[in-house]
């Protein structure tokens, strides 16, 4: 009963902003983390929490799955260098620049006494990537063009996986566990490839099965068991289930829904999926709003401020400079598409529950959490208000949302 009743309330909340969002016209998202504020602040729910476990049993492997179901191989192929440049080294780099920045800019501030590299360097590998259930629901509703939002919605499903590696390699290192540049980037390219060929085996094998019935319902409880069967093998096997999920999801999308799933099925999985992505993304960014306490934000602002600026340099360096990199090439970036491609680097609950997950004894904890909390909902009141208008204002998007190439 103590169970049922959070979910009630949240999935009560969830619908009436729903309802409300389509006449207020601002982006669902951002009115359910100002919903969870609310709801927060008069301590309405206080018996469900985000936790690491809840995001990455429950909400990530369904969100990550859905959305790479619908991403086209051959359109991926196609923008390969510029999504694999910008989730992977453009993660690294956009991490370095972070620390770099937020240690200069503390320093010269005096914001954040005691805040030295090595917390700085945490910060940034737990803040780099961009969050996938921010940036694909976002541009899902803003009708951006199509292969912007494909760089965008692929870079966020490969970069939370890198995200997770490098933010457990620097925290080791931090921590003062012995490491070398080498290991760390042979662990990382293990931990992503491995899982690479997890989800591929996962998905190809629930492809074969598919293929071989035709049954609506017994298809889609294969694409669940794709979902969260191969996050869990994954999990065990210690590397990315993150990146394992992304990875089946892809297969089943462009193997099984095409040659083994008959037309009524295919529509019969689609409508379940956008369910489960609807209550999930809702759920969350619910539980967002609910984690954050404003009179502990309002207390740290400045260096809260400074790590939002610091973040955001950093990722408007990694952008243009793959720009710059892919500008002779097929695969070129204008430089509107680098202003939303900075812009949309939203961040939300992963980042979160990364600093969650630090140990209470470790130097200057509170602050990193305090600032992650802060940055994490700056970006998606700010970032999440203003995408539209900024889509709009470099005429990406047309008055009706349509897209404009």
């Amino acid at each position: 009963m103590h169970t049922a009743r959070p979910l009630i309330l949240l999935f009560t909340a969830a619908t009436a902003v729903a309802i409300a969002s389509r006449r207020i016209k601002i982006p669902y998202t951002v009115a359910l983390v100002l919903a969870g504020l609310a709801l927060g602040a008069t301590h309405a729910i206080e018996d469900i929490h985000l936790t690491k476990e809840l995001l990455y049993a429950v909400f990530l492997p369904g969100l990550l799955f859905e959305a790479a179901y619908h991403l086209p191989a051959a359109e991926v192929r196609n923008q390969a260098r510029s999504i694999l440049g910008l989730a992977v080294p453009g993660v690294v780099a956009s991490a370095a620049a972070t620390a770099a920045l937020l240690v200069w800019s503390s320093s010269a501030a005096d914001a954040a006494r005691g805040f030295g590299w090595s917390h700085a360097l945490v910060f940034a590998a737990l803040i780099a990537s961009t969050d996938p259930i921010a940036v694909v629901s976002l541009f899902k509703s803003l009708g951006a063009p199509r292969r912007l939002a494909l760089l965008v919605e692929g870079e966020s499903l490969v970069n939370d996986g890198t995200g997770v590696v490098l933010f457990t390699i620097v925290f080791s290192a931090a921590s003062g566990e012995a490491t070398s540049i080498g290991s760390g980037v042979a662990q990382f390219l293990g931990f992503v490839g491995l899982g690479l060929l997890v989800g591929a085996a996962v998905g190809l094998a629930v492809s074969r099965v598919i293929q071989g019935v035709d049954e609506p319902r017994i298809e889609i409880t294969l694409t669940t068991i794709a979902a969260y069967g191969a996050f869990v093998v994954a999990e065990d096997l210690h590397v990315s289930g993150l990146i394992a999920t992304v990875t089946a999801g892809m297969v089943c999308g462009n193997i099984a829904a095409p040659r083994g799933m008959s037309p009524t099925t295919r529509i019969a999985v689609e409508s379940f999926w956008s369910y489960v992505a609807f209550a999930l993304n809702s759920l969350v960014f619910l539980l967002i709003g609910l984690e954050v306490r404003l009179s502990a934000l309002l207390g740290n602002w400045r260096p809260i401020l400074l790590a939002f600026v610091a973040v955001t340099l950093g990722r408007a360096a990694v952008v243009f400079l793959a720009s710059a990199l892919l500008r002779r090439t097929r695969e070129a970036i204008p430089w509107r598409w680098s202003l939303v491609l900075t812009w949309a680097g939203m961040r939300g609950a992963l980042s979160m529950v990364l600093v969650l997950a630090i140990p209470v004894d470790f130097p200057q904890r509170q602050l990193l959490v305090t600032m992650t909390f802060g940055v994490v909902l700056l970006s998606i009141l700010i970032q999440g208000i203003t995408a539209g208008p900024l889509l709009r204002a470099l005429g990406l998007v047309g008055k009706d949302g349509a897209a404009s190439h």
